[in-house]
């Protein structure tokens, strides 16, 4: 049974890398998907520095 998941997922990722490298409207939205995927990633990023940031202000302003 185990196996024959694997295979599955095996031949659908190989079936999925083919469709998408051989059709220009599937490879434009992967790339559209990853770009926008990026930019979320990069405002997370940015608003947890943020937040580490004033935290940081916080405590150091309590230990003066």
């Amino acid at each position: 049974m185990e196996k024959m998941f694997c295979l599955g997922l095996l031949l659908g990722a190989m079936g999925g890398a083919l469709v998408v490298a051989n059709s220009y409207k599937a490879r434009s939205l992967v790339k559209k998907s990853q770009a926008e995927l990026m930019e979320k990633v990069d405002e997370m990023m940015d608003e947890r520095l943020r937040q580490m940031e004033s935290t940081q202000e916080k405590t150091d302003k309590k230990s003066r």
